[in-house]
């Protein structure tokens, strides 16, 4: 099968890449930087150049391909505070790898994330349905309400974690232990987030591509709750730095995120797909210490 990955050569895109290519698929991936080609290149895939606002290439690698990995975001945008913008981009991009394989039967594999179940006052499931005025529900809901794509929507915890991880959450929130001396939590910090590791969730996005069904809902959970306050207790370990409560402003561009609870399950996914999660939890990632190394 010929998979075409935005994002391919990101932090997550960098585990499903070869995760694909050694299943023996071929891989076009989208790159926007001569380093990000090289590294593509590097790992056997073959390159496309452009970004998110090239739609007509897009819909090339959409065309040309018997699957598409929708990976990319413009996370710059939403750790400026434009979350809105960034999510309407998605959107775009969207529409515009179903129109192009509408009729086809083909696969679009879409992202979303489980910060989207804030609130709820249980465990998400894969039967929870979000708004389409939550970021990046619309797209997400696009993909899974079509029926002549063979789409499917990964929904990726806030902590995606290894070592591939390098501006994600967790090393937003070491640097900001760093930048301030203090290691918080919000709150009490009894609120939670899931976590995945970055392998695990590139297993998933394979057995995606080849196997899921048709608006299938599908949580890259390993983890179901890490609380905040866990998470502060072995940063403030790892940096001698005391732990408290501070107010949601103490993080800056992640202000937004880190008061929202959100458990979440991935059972059906797993009993769906058969994926298994395999490797170290988000814990024991954090207390083997590469977190914390100058990168």
């Amino acid at each position: 099968m010929k998979v075409f990955v935005t994002g391919a050569s990101g932090h997550v895109g960098s585990a499903v890449v070869p995760e694909l290519l050694r299943a023996g698929h071929q891989v076009v991936g989208l790159a926007r930087s001569d380093a990000s080609a090289a590294k593509l290149d590097a790992q056997g895939a073959t390159v496309q150049l452009g970004d998110l606002d090239d739609i007509d290439g897009l819909r090339k690698g959409a065309a040309e391909a018997d699957a598409v990995i929708h990976l990319a975001f413009k996370h710059e945008e939403m750790f400026a505070g434009d979350y809105l913008g960034a999510s309407n981009a998605d959107l775009a991009v969207v529409r515009a790898f179903l129109d192009e394989l509408s009729g086809t039967g083909k696969a679009l594999i879409g992202t979303g994330g489980t910060l989207s179940y804030s609130g709820l006052g249980h465990i998400a499931t894969e039967t929870e349905r979000v708004s389409d005025e939550s970021p990046r529900g619309a797209a997400r809901n696009l993909i899974i309400d079509t029926q002549d794509v063979r789409g499917s929507v990964v929904v990726l915890p806030p902590t995606v974690h290894s070592a591939l991880d390098t501006a994600g959450f967790i090393p937003l929130l070491v640097k900001t232990a760093r930048a301030t001396g203090i290691s918080g939590y919000p709150g009490d910090g009894t609120n939670r987030w899931s976590a995945a590791h970055t392998l695990d969730a590139a297993r998933l996005y394979r057995l995606a591509a080849e196997k899921a069904p048709t608006g299938s809902v599908l949580h890259a959970v390993a983890e179901e709750a890490v609380t905040l306050k866990e998470i502060a207790e072995v940063i403030g370990r790892k940096l001698s730095l005391p732990v408290q409560s501070v107010p949601a402003e103490h993080f800056g561009p992640l202000a937004m995120m880190v008061s929202r609870d959100a458990p979440t399950s991935g059972a059906r996914t797993k009993a769906l797909l058969g994926w298994e999660t395999t490797e170290p939890g988000l814990l024991a990632d954090l207390e083997a210490g590469f977190y914390f190394e100058q990168r």
